[in-house]
C-alpha cells in the first residue's frame, strides 16, 4: 500500500507541476509577445515620424541637415536611429559612425522596407554585441522610395525580464512542490489509511481471524465500505463458529460411535472414516482416505454393495463377512448421499459389528443343545430303570436296590447339573453379591484340600500344600475364592491317574497374589486349550461323564475369577499334566 501512496502523491504532484509549468510558459509567452508588440509599435511610430521628417531630398541628401533633423524629431538616445539610402549605404546612425558601418542592403528589414513594407527583424547586432529589434520603414516622396529609416532597440531588458520571470516561475514551482508534497502526502494518507485498514482486516479474515474489525468512523463512502466489511466479518465469525460447533459435534459423534461410518464420493473414493472403521479394517484412517473403496476395504462383497448403491442410488441393508484383519460379521446399511439439488453425490456406509452377537447366538444354540443332551442322559437312565422296575424288576431285591442306586446317582447328577447351571447364570448376571473381607490364603487352601481329601485318597493322589510362610492375606470374597479352589481341585482329581500328584503353590507381590494348581494328569491337547472354559465343553466326553462332571466347573471358575477382578490362564502338555494359574488383586 506504500507504493500506491507514493504513486498517488507523485501523480498529484506531477499534475500540479505540469499545470504550473504550462501556465507559466503560456503567461511568459504572452508577456514576451506583449513586450515585443509594444516595442514593435514604439519603433514603428518612431521610424515613421522620422521618415516623414527626412523625406525631403534636400534634407535626406545632406548628412548635416539630416542629423539635425533627426535630433529634432528624436532627441533621446534610447532608440538607435539609422538612415540608409536605397543602395544600402548608411547615411546616419546615432550610435555609430556611418562611415565605418557596412552596407545594409542585404538586411531583411531593409529589403522589406525597399519594397514599401514595414520591415521587422530580431537578431544579434555585431556592432553593439547584443540582441536588437529592428523596424524599418521606407522614406518615400511622390510614391518614390529613395531611402529607409530604421529604428532599433536593445532586447536585453526584455530578455532580462523574461529570465527573471522564468526564475520566479521556477522558484514558485519549487515552493509549490514542497508545500504540495506536504499537503498531498497528508491527503493521500487520509485516503490510503482507510484502504490499508480495510485491506488488513480482509487479509486477517482470509487467515480465519474473524474477530478483526475496521476502526474507521468516517461517514463517507469509505466509512460505508468499512461498515460493510465489519458486518461481513461479524457474520462470518458467527457462521464459522456455528460451522465449527457443528463440525465438533459431528466429529464427537463419529469418534465415539461404536459403529463404523464411511463416506464414499461419486468417484468411488473414500472421503471420510471414523475410528470404528479403522478398528474394523485394521488400517489407519489417513492411509485409506482418498483411495478407491475396493482398494482400501479389501472386501469384494462390501465393495460390490457400495458399487450397487452408487449405481442405483437405492438404500438397503446387508450382512457382510470380512476376513481382514480378522474374520468378522458386519450388519451394513448402505444409503446414497443426496445434495441440496437432489443429485446423488456419494454413499454413506454404516457398519455394525455383529460378530459377538452371532457368536453369542451360536453359543446359546449350542448351550441349549448341550443342556438338552446333558439332561437327556440322566433322565433317560432314570426313565429306563424306573420302567424296568415297574415291569417286575422290583421283585428281585438285589436288582431293585441296584436300579434304585443308579436312579439316585443319576438324580444327584441331574441335581448338580441344574444347580451348576443356576449358579453359572447368577454369576454371569452378577447377581451373587460379594462379601469382601480379610482372608488368610493358606488356611483357605487347607480347608478346601480337607474337603477333597476323601476323593483324593480313593485315587491314592498326593496333594502338596503351599508353604505356610510368609502369611498371605488378601481382601476378597471367601466363598467365591473357596469355590474357585474346590472346582480346580475337583478338575485336577478327576483327570489325574491313580497314584498321581497335585501341587498347590502361592506367590505374592505388592499388588497381586498368584495361585497355581498343578497336576500330573492326562493333560489337554494344545488345540483344545482355548475352549476349555466354555460351558459343557469336554476334552474327553466319555471320561467326563464317567467322572460325574457336569462340564460347567471351569466356566464357573472363569466367571468367579472375573467377578473378583482377576485373571485365569492354563498351561498343559498332553500326557504330562496341567497347570491352572489364578491371579487376584490383594485389595
Amino acid at each position: 500500500m506504500t507504493r500506491f501512496r507514493i504513486k498517488l502523491t507523485l501523480t498529484i504532484l506531477g499534475l500540479i507541476s505540469l499545470v504550473l509549468l504550462v501556465m507559466g510558459m503560456y503567461f511568459a509567452k504572452v508577456l514576451e509577445n506583449s513586450y515585443l508588440q509594444s516595442l514593435n509599435e514604439l519603433l514603428s511610430r518612431e521610424s515613421k515620424l522620422i521618415a516623414q521628417a527626412v523625406r525631403f531630398p534636400d534634407v535626406f541628401s545632406d548628412k548635416a541637415t539630416l542629423e539635425d533633423r533627426v535630433k529634432q524629431v528624436a532627441p533621446a538616445d534610447e532608440v538607435r536611429i539609422t538612415i540608409i539610402d536605397k543602395d544600402g549605404q548608411v547615411m546616419y546612425d546615432n550610435s555609430s559612425h556611418s562611415e565605418e558601418m557596412e552596407n545594409h542592403h542585404d538586411r531583411p528589414e531593409m529589403k522589406a522596407a525597399l519594397q514599401g513594407e514595414t520591415g521587422i527583424s530580431r537578431r544579434f547586432s555585431e556592432t553593439l554585441g547584443y540582441d536588437m529589434m529592428y523596424v524599418a520603414v521606407p522614406v518615400e516622396l511622390n510614391n518614390e522610395i529613395f531611402g529607409v529609416v530604421r529604428s532599433a532597440m536593445s532586447m536585453k531588458d526584455i530578455t532580462d525580464t523574461i529570465h527573471k520571470m522564468w526564475y520566479s516561475l521556477l522558484t514558485g514551482l519549487l515552493v509549490t512542490l514542497v508545500v504540495g508534497s506536504i499537503v498531498v502526502s497528508r491527503i493521500s494518507f487520509s485516503i490510503i489509511r482507510p484502504i490499508e485498514e480495510i485491506t488488513r482486516v480482509a487479509r486477517n479474515i482470509t487467515q480465519r481471524q474473524y474477530e478483526s474489525r475496521v476502526r474507521i468512523k468516517a461517514k463517507d463512502e469509505i466509512g460505508q465500505l468499512a461498515g460493510a466489511i465489519n458486518f461481513m466479518a461479524s457474520s462470518l465469525e458467527q457462521q464459522m463458529y456455528e460451522i465449527s460447533e457443528n463440525q465438533q459435534r459431528l466429529a464427537g459423534v463419529l469418534t465415539n460411535m461404536t459403529s463404523g461410518v464411511i463416506f464414499i464420493s461419486e468417484q468411488r473414493r473414500i472421503m471420510l472414516v471414523n475410528p470404528a472403521v479403522e478398528k474394523l479394517l485394521g488400517t489407519a484412517g489417513h492411509e485409506i482416505v482418498g483411495k478407491l473403496h475396493i482398494e482400501a476395504g479389501k472386501s469384494f462383497g462390501l465393495s460390490q454393495y457400495i458399487d450397487r448403491c452408487l449405481d442405483r442410488s437405492e438404500k438397503f441393508r446387508q450382512e457382510v463377512h470380512i476376513y481382514y484383519p480378522q474374520e468378522r460379521i458386519l450388519d451394513v446399511n448402505f444409503a446414497p448421499y443426496i445434495n441440496f439439488k437432489g443429485e446423488s453425490r456419494g454413499v454413506v456406509v454404516v457398519l455394525h459389528d455383529i460378530t459377538d452377537i452371532r457368536r453369542l447366538e451360536k453359543m446359546r444354540s449350542e448351550f441349549v443343545a448341550n443342556v438338552s443332551h446333558e439332561l437327556r442322559t440322566p433322565i433317560t437312565s432314570i426313565k429306563g430303570f424306573t420302567e424296568t422296575l415297574l415291569e417286575g424288576a422290583m421283585q428281585d431285591e438285589e436288582t431293585c436296590r441296584n436300579f434304585l442306586q443308579i436312579i439316585s446317582d443319576e438324580s444327584e447328577r441331574l441335581y448338580r447339573m441344574i444347580r451348576d447351571i443356576l449358579d453359572l447364570s447368577k454369576i454371569e448376571q452378577k447377581r451373587i453379591p460379594l462379601h469382601l473381607g480379610q482372608v488368610h490364603l493358606q488356611d483357605l487352601i487347607s480347608s478346601a484340600v480337607a474337603i477333597m481329601h476323601d476323593q483324593a485318597q480313593r485315587k491314592e493322589l498326593t496333594i502338596t500344600l503351599p508353604s505356610p510362610k510368609p502369611d498371605i492375606w488378601l481382601m476378597t470374597d471367601k466363598d467365591c475364592l473357596q469355590q474357585i479352589i474346590l472346582n480346580l481341585l475337583t478338575n485336577a482329581i478327576a483327570y489325574t491317574q491313580e497314584g498321581g500328584k497335585i501341587s498347590i503353590k502361592t506367590e505374592a507381590d505388592s499388588e497381586n497374589i498368584t495361585i497355581q494348581v498343578m497336576d500330573t494328569g492326562i493333560g489337554i491337547p494344545e488345540k483344545e486349550l482355548t475352549r476349555i472354559f466354555e460351558r459343557f465343553y469336554r476334552v474327553d466326553k466319555a471320561r467326563s461323564r464317567d467322572s460325574g462332571g457336569t462340564g460347567l466347573g471351569l466356566a464357573i471358575v472363569k466367571h468367579l475369577v472375573e467377578n473378583l477382578h482377576g485373571h485365569i490362564s492354563v498351561e498343559s502338555k498332553e500326557g504330562r499334566g496341567t497347570t491352572f494359574t489364578v491371579t487376584l488383586p490383594l485389595t
